[in-house]
């Protein structure tokens, strides 16, 4: 609690950009575990992309295996039932007519309602290919104008490391889509499109910073620009962490709470990709985009030559204080009386005028 209470304060300055290598390989392993969920796994589409029959009804005293056993003893093959309070909704594959008259009998008969209180709606895949098509489209744009709005208003590197973030957690958080098996529908889609921003707004709030205290570096500044952007971050950490645990709440309360007590199969599908892309999101700005923008802007004479002078005077300033150290140790060596050959560790030896005088 103390670590928590130091940070919380500001007390503890992370070195977020020094530890990049750590970072990366962190990001690495979880794109590659979300690269092999995609291709071996793959998304369970929902019914709006593949298409299918959708049958919604209440029985308030049924249970899910019990709803699942009717269904598919009625013929269909591919069977999922979600609950909302009283009412269900199963979704199968696509069926004709007959199949469709079939299953609503056996559902009206099993659980005592009437046949017409069965709806049924049938969705074409094709209907599914189009809201890809718009949500892959809505992407580029979403892209396209995160790039023009970066580099006009920062430059063309913040904005490629913004890029790249927002594709970071695009892959991770479809990754634990397919891991979990969680159903893909547009509310899944508009989930997507929402974390892309608050991930672009969490990122504009650190560049903003590391612009503002950068832009005061020069040849006798005293930091590199590594270290300035260091500090930067650390100055908008808590305020990342703050927002990112505002914004979750509410949204863990949907995916938790809702999905296991209430019964929110339909907002399940968008609190996942909500919850999950705020993590990611908070995560890559601070751990991914600020540390690729720090490897970009090093590479800037300006900012090689500032660093190097910087090294130079920290290692003249140690051998300085070496060389002073050596020449103090001198002048106490010189100061001291010679001792005589003739009594070693004794007086020097009269010289003979005084014995002279003696007499």
């Amino acid at each position: 609690m103390s670590l928590l209470r130091r940070l919380y304060r500001g007390e503890i300055n992370v070195d977020f950009v020094g530890r990049h290598k750590l970072w990366y390989s962190l990001s690495a392993l979880l794109l590659i575990v979300s690269f092999s969920g995609l291709l071996f796994k793959g998304l369970n589409l929902g019914v709006e992309f593949r298409g299918g029959s959708v049958f919604t009804f209440a029985a308030p005293a049924a249970s899910i295996e019990q709803v699942r056993t009717t269904v598919t003893e009625a013929g269909p093959h591919q069977v999922i039932v979600q609950t909302a309070g009283e009412r269900w909704r199963v979704t199968t594959e696509s069926l004709n007519e007959g199949a469709v008259t079939k299953v609503r009998t056996a559902v009206a008969d099993e659980f005592k309602v009437d046949r017409e209180q069965v709806s049924v709606d049938v969705i074409g895949a094709s209907w599914g290919g189009e809201v890809s098509e718009k949500a892959i489209i809505g992407l580029i744009v979403f892209m396209l104008a995160i790039i023009l709005y970066l580099t006009l208003a920062f430059e063309w590197k913040m904005a490629l490391a913004a890029v790249v973030a927002l594709i970071h957690d695009l892959v991770i958080t479809a990754g634990v889509y397919a891991w979990s098996g969680f159903e893909v529908t547009p509310a899944t889609m508009l989930g997507f499109l929402t974390i892309l921003g608050y991930s672009l707004y969490d990122a504009v709030v650190v560049f903003d910073m590391i612009k503002e205290v950068t832009a005061k570096l020069g040849t006798t500044s005293k930091l590199t620009y590594t270290q300035a952007a260091n500090n930067a971050l650390n100055h908008t950490l808590i305020r990342s962490l703050n927002t990112t645990l505002v914004a979750i709440l509410p949204v863990a309360a949907i995916l938790f709470i809702g999905t296991t007590l209430l019964g929110a199969g339909t907002l399940k599908d968008l609190s996942l990709a909500l919850f999950v892309g705020m993590i990611v999101g908070t995560y890559s700005s601070l751990c991914v985009a600020t540390p690729l923008l720090v490897l970009l802007k090093e590479r800037e004479p300006k900012y090689q030559a500032l660093a190097k002078r910087l090294a130079s005077t920290k290692g003249g300033s140690k051998s300085g204080s070496k060389g002073a150290g050596a020449s103090a140790k001198g002048r106490e060596e010189g100061d001291r009386e010679p001792v005589s050959a003739g009594a070693p560790g004794g007086p020097a030896a009269e010289k003979p005028s005084d014995k002279r005088k003696k007499r």
